[in-house]
């Protein structure tokens, strides 16, 4: 396959008149700038070109929920409450719903540019707590979910064990989430044995959070996880909220990833999802780690959960990417706009997270953060060079917002001046995904949400 664009943001920088061969394997294989008359052969791409944004968090059934959880429920409304609505849902959804909930939620992640999502996965087990007969009941429908839509996917099983910190019990909300380290190998080992030969699949593991599993659990799950695949990627919820670090320091007289950096090896593998509430050692000790810091600055904000420290982060060159996590929004551009925006209301500045001092702010959030969640997810994405896989998105060149603007004013514009959509087309692994547009099952998928949601909250 040939691709022509007259405008693309390649590794190296915007480059005109861009001519892409991608192979059978979906695999960028040559790139050639500056080629006035492409051969017959290439298909003439509708706008400027960028690589796809990978989603590195997402909780896909969570999406069922949007827009219910915002009724002031007491004056101490919190993320704790928040949580009890959640479990609400997660107790009475069925296979068949989480199916066509994650079928709806990444067909509108790829018409808003993610080509990639991690789905942190914690949805094992029946309502109740019962086994199904297969212990990858869920996993295999979110998945299924992912494949219809076409958006690759790094699924990352959960292990879930307690209730809080100190291995607690863990209370009836949570029933579906547990398990015990024997039953988790076979989960994990399971999905590794019939995914490991898909190329827009990827499996990686999730201890939940440091309040859900003991130090020899999370060891296990990591050992298990590493003699099935060793670079497969490592996600952990931490340091999300005030109490979760008042809690942590009660039991172990340290700040959760002060704990977690003391206790385990932490590396490129590893993604901190959220690492909101970090002391400055902290921040230090992430950003020379090589993990990646999983943000999700909507999520954050509808849960109020305060501010990642990202101006000395970006300082230190840490690394990032961005999720959608409880999915209340799924644009990528919203996402960076109240990452940096969030940045100015605290500093009382503009143009903070800019990678110096002559950069576009939308340029360099938007480069990065695909970088980042590509590392975060192990996929070989986030960015347009040969070998590369052929994420792309295109876009729409008659959007008004981008009228008049080339290059790096475009990302500002997507970021910053805008709330519509302006992707045309997005190709996955040199497959066409969504063309002007529009998805090739979003009528029947859309249906199948329609019935799911009124089944579900009438």
């Amino acid at each position: 396959m040939k691709l022509f664009t007259k405008h693309a943001l390649l590794a190296q920088g915007w480059a005109n008149d861009v001519l892409f061969e991608i192979d059978e394997h979906g695999q960028i294989t040559k790139i050639d700038c500056d080629v006035k008359q492409p051969s017959e052969a290439a298909q003439t791409l509708a706008g400027p070109t960028l690589p796809g944004m990978p989603n590195l968090h997402s909780h896909a059934f969570q999406r069922a929920m949007a827009g219910f959880a915002e009724r002031h429920a007491s004056r101490q409304d919190s993320f704790w409450t928040w949580r009890k609505l959640m479990y609400g849902l997660a107790e009475r959804i069925t296979p068949t719903q989480i199916q066509h909930i994650a079928s709806q939620l990444y067909v509108d992640m790829l018409k808003a540019g993610y080509t990639a999502v991690g789905e942190f996965h914690y949805l094992h087990h029946a309502p109740g707590g019962k086994f199904y007969e297969s212990p990858t009941e869920l996993s295999d429908r979110v998945i299924a979910a992912a494949q219809t839509a076409g958006i690759a996917i790094t699924h990352l099983p959960v292990l879930y064990a307690h209730g809080g910190f100190g291995a607690q019990a863990p209370n009836a909300g949570q029933r579906r989430f547990v398990n015990d380290i024997d039953r988790f190998a076979v989960l994990l080992e399971a999905l590794y044995t019939r995914y490991r030969d898909s190329k827009d699949i990827r499996i990686g593991v999730a201890p939940h959070s440091l309040r859900a599993v003991t130090l020899g659990l999370v060891q296990q799950a990591i050992a298990i996880v590493t003699q099935l695949d060793t670079s497969a990627p490592i996600h952990i919820h931490i340091a999300e909220q005030g109490k979760e670090v008042e809690d942590c320091v009660a039991w172990s007289k340290k700040r959760p990833v002060e704990w977690l950096f003391d206790n385990l090896h932490v590396d490129e593998r590893w993604c901190l999802v959220h690492a909101t509430h970090l002391a400055d050692d902290e921040v230090q000790q992430l950003a020379q780690s090589q993990a990646v810091a999983g943000l999700c600055p909507t999520t954050e904000a509808n849960l109020g959960d305060g501010f990642f420290a990202a101006a000395r982060y970006f300082e230190l060159g840490g690394g990032y990417g961005i999720g959608s996590d409880s999915h209340v929004c799924l644009s990528p551009g919203e996402e960076l706009r109240m990452l940096e925006y969030g940045q100015r209301l605290l500093y009382e500045r503009r143009a903070i997270l800019a990678a110096n001092e002559t950069s576009s702010v939308g340029a360099s959030l938007y480069i990065n953060a695909a970088k980042g969640g590509a590392r975060a997810l192990g996929c070989n994405s986030g960015r347009l060079e040969v070998g590369a896989r052929a994420d792309l998105v295109v876009l729409d060149p008659e959007a008004p917002i981008l009228l008049g603007k080339q290059g790096d004013l475009l990302l500002d514009a997507m970021v910053f001046a805008s709330s519509d959509n302006p992707v045309k087309d997005v190709m996955v692994g040199g497959q066409w995904r969504v063309v002007d547009g529009h998805h090739q099952h979003e009528a029947e998928i859309l249906r199948n949400y329609e019935r799911t949601q009124h089944e579900l909250w009438t």
